[in-house]
């Protein structure tokens, strides 16, 4: 379990070689980023969780920049953010819109579909600042989101802030506990095991 979880995440090189965290240098080397723990790692996941929820553009040198500063684990808070891509952009998306609604008091009609909101999320610089393409710089992928953010207005910006707020400390929540079940578990299998071995 351990070696699969460890093969998804991206390695030091990946990592330290990645374009939007170079700026970082030796800082990302640092041991505590790296250590599998259960605060890092759940920590590490809602940060990510919450910064791929929040905003479509750079999201991993955010999430970065926060493991860095609050020592959560860096592979798997820059892995995570990999929540929304280009097949989960657009359902995620709506659905924030339609929370902002609500909470705004603007009850959506069923299959309430913008016009502006359908644009923003079929347009071409839109689809090329979240895919995030070789060919697309950090400058075209942040004027492209702030002019989507712009386009679809206060709605989206309201249920995107409350999804990645929640998304984020449930992430934190589920994986500490999870965490410490499967401590549990493996102590209780240890003990019986050491209880049959005396019995014997």
């Amino acid at each position: 379990m351990k070696q699969r979880f460890l093969k998804w995440l991206p390695d030091r090189e990946a990592v330290s070689n990645n374009r939007w965290l170079r700026w970082m240098g030796p800082t990302l080397q640092h041991p505590r980023l790296w250590h599998m723990s259960r605060k890092g790692i759940a920590l590490g996941f809602g940060l990510g969780i919450f910064f791929g929820l929040l905003i479509p553009v750079a999201q991993i040198p955010l999430s970065a920049a926060s493991a860095v500063v609050l020592r959560a684990n860096l592979p798997v808070a820059v892995a995570s953010t990999l929540v929304t891509n280009p097949v989960t952009f657009g359902p995620v998306y709506y659905g924030a819109y339609r929370l902002g609604k609500r909470v705004l008091g603007e009850a959506p009609h069923p299959g309430d579909v913008p016009p502006k909101l359908k644009v923003a999320l079929e347009s071409r610089d839109m689809q090329k600042a979240i895919k995030g393409k070789p060919e697309a710089s950090f400058t075209e992928r942040l004027s492209a989101s702030w002019h989507f953010l712009r386009t679809v207005g206060k709605p989206l910006v309201v249920g995107l802030a409350i999804t990645a707020t929640v998304g984020g400390l449930l992430a934190y929540a589920l994986t500490s506990a999870i965490w410490i079940a499967a401590v549990r578990l493996k102590r209780r299998n240890r003990q019986r095991g050491r209880i049959k071995t005396r019995s014997a």
